[in-house]
């Protein structure tokens, strides 16, 4: 196990799995997740050569739980990242790898402070720009008005969700998983569903977990979640519009650093719910030092669970020509 650390990130108590000496790698989770995301990660990149760190987003885990929606905001989030940065790697910038809501958190950091990021990757979420509008009005048009589920509909309102989720946190997390895996089968995922649907109506719960993630690592994950709940990690969903005008004035600038990208061709994270035919290409377009880009064949959303030797065999080469170019 790494060593832990609680780091005083400014508005929040951020805790870090923390390994290895040298140049910062930070390396940020999505939901529903935690430090323990990255278990496959950690050793190798601090055998690499770096002081690497994973962190329990605020909401998750040993890090602070705040009590309002906008506690969960874009802005408050790159704030944390950028704290922990100071502590960790106060004298130079650092690079940061993100998954799932992960991703954005890094992407938008790298954004707005080119001047601390030194390098970013992102697995499963691509980076197309600053957004030119509030994915609130997407999921209006294309799912609310059509009288279709979304899961992120039914995060909307605080409370609902929580409560229909905690009452069995295991069965909730085991479908989660699967059901947007790279072992699913057509239709364990089920699409179509009307609004007033539940999320465990669209979820397969199977009888038992892939070999990657076994029955010990759910435990771990359910106990996390049994001490943090699950309010601050659903609120990242509710704070679309504020996260679109907190980024609105950088809707001109890219993403200039040096950059990796590596994803699953079954997660559909990867191309935007089936709405982006050529997710890496569009996304040159912001950032244009991407430098590696990896599509997994068959492997779904949980891109660094589902296949760790993959993704490092990705990520380790393009982490140590960093050295001595821009870390």
């Amino acid at each position: 196990m790494p060593e832990f650390r609680q780091i005083n990130a400014g508005a929040a108590e951020i805790r870090i799995a923390l390994e290895g000496s040298g140049p910062l790698v930070l390396m940020v989770h999505g939901f529903p997740e935690s430090w323990y995301s990255w278990r496959h990660q950690i050793a190798p990149i601090a055998e690499a050569g770096f002081t690497a760190a994973a962190m329990d987003v605020r909401g998750y885990g040993g890090s602070s739980r705040l009590p309002e929606v906008a506690d969960y905001r874009m802005e408050a989030l790159i704030a944390d990242i950028l704290g922990v940065g100071i502590v960790l790697s106060p004298d130079a910038p650092f690079t940061l790898i993100g998954h799932d809501w992960g991703a954005p958190q890094v992407w938008n950091t790298a954004l707005t402070r080119p001047d601390r990021i030194a390098a970013v990757a992102a697995l499963s979420v691509p980076f197309y720009g600053a957004p030119e509008f509030s994915f609130d009005d997407v999921i209006q048009r294309v799912f609310d008005d059509r009288d279709r589920f979304f899961y992120q509909s039914y995060f909307r309102n605080p409370g609902r969700a929580e409560a229909d989720l905690e009452a069995d946190l295991r069965r909730f997390l085991a479908g989660f998983y699967y059901s947007i895996s790279g072992d699913a089968q057509e239709g364990e995922w089920k699409l179509g569903l009307p609004s007033s649907a539940k999320l465990m109506d669209s979820l397969t719960v199977p009888a038992a977990m892939p070999g990657w993630m076994t029955e010990a690592d759910l435990t771990y994950y359910e106990n996390e979640f049994r001490a943090c709940g699950l309010f601050g990690p659903i609120s990242r969903y509710r704070n679309h519009t504020r996260d679109f005008e907190h980024l609105s004035p950088f809707r001109d600038r890219t993403i200039t650093q040096p950059a990796c990208f590596i994803a699953g061709d079954k997660d559909p994270a990867f191309n935007g719910f089936g709405m982006v035919t050529d997710p890496i290409g569009k996304m040159r377009r912001a950032v244009p030092n991407l430098e590696t880009a990896v599509v997994l064949p068959g492997c779904g959303h949980w891109t660094q669970q589902e296949r760790p030797a993959e993704v490092n065999a990705a990520l380790l080469p393009w982490l140590s020509s960093l050295k001595g170019r821009v870390v």
